[in-house]
């Protein structure tokens, strides 16, 4: 780039609010549709305390990320994180591992499309899928700007149905019923933290703004404070949805079943496509566009230290990186008209992320060394001790996330991932002789 790296190049535009529809939209996904049921099979009605315990959890996991981006502007996201702080042949590996984690745009399109369809009873799948993923494809190129205007519209318009779910539903509770033994905590402790690590899929997902930093106004200030809020919000709303969704029907009935069911008794019909549209439908596209947003960016910087070619990062008048975005937007549409299996895309490297992750987590304890002088005047500044302890808690939380993730994988799919893991970090020794990594942290 003439002026600099190109993540140097990008607008600066993001403020608070855009950042926290950002947040809520990337947590707010097919999970809260689809996991309850499964949840309230593994501690019945008590699921509304399962999922202030996978916030915590949540929370934990991504503390360290909280204090770095409370330190430094990091223009690169993750892959900037992972190279601070691990090492140039570690940011290699990310480097590989964030491409393949974001092969699964087309999930979140073909889903959109199958409630889409099987609601109205209109339309060709695959075309409709095509139809959404173009509609957000293009959004992103014309701006950051235009990304966060539609996804604070997608998103209120979200919060309002899942808030109608709640406050229609409240009152067809049972509480007189709602505590009793047979139907409250219901696998004991056991099953209530099990559930909780189950529901971490629903409350996670805040820290992908972290990828955005880059575009934020006053990163330092705001994404730390974001990804808090935004997780503790979606808790506490999901928390209010599970009563509903636990208490309205008997419990035998809707265990291990999806809210569409719940819903259906709650609402009218016009009330019920509305909630199944505005509600389940836009928790995936409010999701397909976050990742549009942020997924280009570690990649962007990854080509500025030298892992990628150059000319990927080409941006267009926008400031959008066009190639980029159209490398991610063209495998998507192969994925949907070929019909490669969503599930393994959304899978191939979740292992993958989690240690990474972990990497992240392990190595915090490191800041006050890499950025001693933004570190001296960080909000989020504690004593390097504390500091350690939180790198452990972090730490213990990845490692309990990866294995949530390896238990519900298949052999082959575990497999997959430890050929996405060893390939990337042949890729970081091999590649890291021609990178060169440059500083891609700053003040504010």
């Amino acid at each position: 780039m003439a002026n600099g790296g190109s993540t140097k190049q990008l607008k600066r535009v993001l403020g608070f609010g855009d950042l926290m529809g950002a947040a809520v939209g990337q947590i707010i996904g097919a999970g809260i549709m689809t996991l309850l049921g499964s949840a309230m099979l593994m501690t019945g009605r008590s699921v509304p305390l399962a999922l202030l315990i996978s916030a915590i959890i949540t929370i934990c996991q991504c503390l360290p990320l909280i204090f770095i981006s409370g330190t430094v502007r990091v223009r690169g996201g993750r892959y900037t994180t992972v190279a601070m702080l691990a090492g140039k042949k570690i940011a290699g590996a990310q480097t590989i591992i964030f491409i393949f984690s974001n092969l699964s745009l087309s999930m979140y399109a073909l889903s959109f499309a199958s409630y889409f369809v099987s609601l109205l009873g209109l339309g060709n799948e695959k075309v409709v899928a095509l139809i959404i993923l173009t509609l957000f494809f293009l959004l992103n190129i014309l701006g950051i700007d235009k990304f966060a205007k539609a996804q604070n519209i997608i998103v209120t318009c979200l919060v309002v149905a899942l808030g109608l779910f709640v406050v229609l539903g409240v009152p067809k509770v049972d509480f007189s019923t709602y505590y009793g033994n047979d139907t409250f905590m219901t696998g004991g402790m056991i099953g209530l933290f099990q559930a909780g690590g189950l529901l971490t899929f629903a409350t996670g997902g805040a820290s992908a703004i972290l990828n955005l930093s880059a575009e934020a106004k006053n990163p330092t200030r705001d994404i730390p404070v974001v990804m808090i809020i935004a997780t503790l919000f979606v808790a506490v709303l999901y928390a209010a949805i599970a009563v509903v969704a636990a208490g309205v029907l008997p419990l035998d009935v809707v265990a291990g079943k999806n809210l569409s069911l719940v819903a259906e008794h709650i609402f009218n019909r016009p009330l019920y496509v509305f909630f199944m549209v505005c509600g389940a439908g836009f928790a995936l596209i409010s999701t397909l566009n976050a990742q549009f947003a942020w997924a280009p960016k570690p990649t962007m910087q990854a080509c500025d230290d030298g892992w990628l070619p150059s000319g990927l990062v080409k941006l267009t008048k926008w400031n959008t990186p066009v190639i980029i975005l159209g490398i991610l937007y063209a495998i998507a549409v192969v994925c949907i008209i070929t019909g490669l299996s969503i599930s393994i895309l959304g899978s191939m490297s979740v292992i993958a992320t989690g240690i990474m992750s972990f990497v992240i987590n392990a190595s915090v304890w490191r800041l006050p060394q890499v950025v001693p002088e933004e570190w001296s005047v960080s909000r989020f500044k504690v004593s390097n001790g504390m500091l350690k302890v939180i790198s452990v808690i972090a730490a213990v939380s990845s490692v309990f996330n990866i294995y949530l993730n390896a238990s519900r994988l298949t052999s082959n799919l575990l497999i997959l991932n430890v050929v996405v893991i060893t390939g990337a970090f042949i890729f970081g020794v091999i590649r890291s002789k021609k990178a060169h990594v440059e500083i891609s942290y700053e003040k504010t």
